[in-house]
């Protein structure tokens, strides 16, 4: 039987007694005024870093510590990752950024099925825009790196109509590219009007086109794709982004599927995450790897709580595995119980590194 943390038994009864988006925002605040302070990121290395050499993987030319990353969507406005990055996270993605500010959609719009480990939130992309987060990480310089890969995820302004997509991504893109160690291009979230019609051929053909003749740098380019895809689909983008030598594909975002679960709070519109997504994510995970001969690289998404729920997808076919809601319901010692578990299944398996396990299923 899995055994309750601190976090689980007495604070997350108290941060769910408040309005979740409120919740998060406190969180956040937390986490920005710690990562001012180099004693209390020092603290929380301690506490919960992992570091094993058994855990590191490489992906598209980056190292990475270990293979459990934090999605986009908790640190919007890229102003927390310093202390993320010290709760022994291998990696950490910011955004969505969008190229202009926006509030996002009306409270309330975010909602907590608890005894299904789930959330369904509608933001829609709120905030600060590409060149007051350029600006913040431009004011970071020398104390803005972290030791790990950090990624900024980009979307597309609400205000912005589909056909100058392309457009507000590279303003975006030439913003925040000296920052990242990669970049995603957000094309699946369902809480922007119209976003999820660039997974079609055409825009996907003309974005990915433009982004990689301004990709100077070469920075690795993640497209993220929904997980209500059909298979043909998914193969028309895998074959796009074979063909724009992008670096590889992040499985999945929300679904707006409800599978399995029955709660009042099924009815409201919005992306669902969590524990019902594991399955619908599992899926793309294990057809990407099949179709691509395990020749790309996929972080996998979806329903990760446990160690074993990261092995899982790892053993499908992911080189990465991001979580988001698993660390509302977990607390902040999430990663560092994924790795240190997953370091146990290893030893299990008799696995020596890490890369060995991926694609093994």
């Amino acid at each position: 039987m899995r055994k309750s943390n601190l976090y689980e038994s007495f604070l997350a009864p108290l941060c769910f007694g408040l309005e979740p988006e409120s919740a998060h925002d406190l969180a956040i605040s937390l986490l920005r005024c710690a990562g001012r302070r180099p004693l209390v990121l020092r603290g929380l290395r301690r506490c919960y870093d992992a570091a094993d050499e058994r855990l590191k993987v490489a992906a598209f030319g980056l190292n990475f510590p270990n293979p459990i990353g934090l999605a986009a969507g908790f640190d919007k406005n890229a102003v927390a990752f310093h202390a993320l990055a010290s709760l022994g996270f291998g990696f950490v993605e910011v955004g969505t950024v969008t190229a202009l500010a926006q509030p996002g959609n009306p409270k309330p719009r975010i909602f907590r099925l608890t005894a299904h480990r789930a959330l369904i939130n509608r933001l829609g992309f709120n905030n600060d825009g590409a060149e007051a987060i350029e600006s913040h990480l431009a004011s970071l310089r020398g104390a803005g790196r972290i030791d790990r890969p950090l990624g900024i995820n980009l979307g597309k302004s609400k205000a912005t109509p589909i056909e100058r997509a392309t457009e507000d991504y590279l303003k975006s893109f030439r913003l925040l590219r000296p920052f990242a160690d990669y970049i995603v291009v957000n094309i699946s979230s369902p809480n922007t009007p119209d976003l999820r019609k660039l997974q079609e051929k055409e825009r996907l053909d003309e974005l990915l086109g433009a982004l990689q003749q301004q990709n100077l740098r070469n920075l690795p380019l993640l497209v993220k794709i929904a997980p209500d895809l059909s298979f043909e689909q998914i193969d028309d983008v895998l074959a796009l982004i074979d063909e724009h030598k992008a670096a590889g594909v992040i499985a999945t975002n929300t679904t707006t599927q409800r599978p399995g679960i029955s709660h009042p709070r099924t009815t409201e519109v919005g992306g669902l995450s969590g524990r019902p997504l594991r399955d619908l994510a599992n899926r793309c995970i294990r057809h990407i790897w099949k179709q691509t001969q395990g020749k790309m690289p996929i972080v996998g998404v979806g329903g990760v709580f446990t160690a074993e729920d990261a092995y899982e997808k790892i053993l499908y076919g992911a080189s990465l595995v991001q979580v988001y809601t698993g660390l509302i319901h977990v607390g902040p010692s999430l990663a560092a119980r994924i790795n240190r578990g997953l370091l146990e299944l290893m030893d299990r398996d008799g696995v020596k590194q890490m890369a060995d396990a991926i694609g093994k299923a």
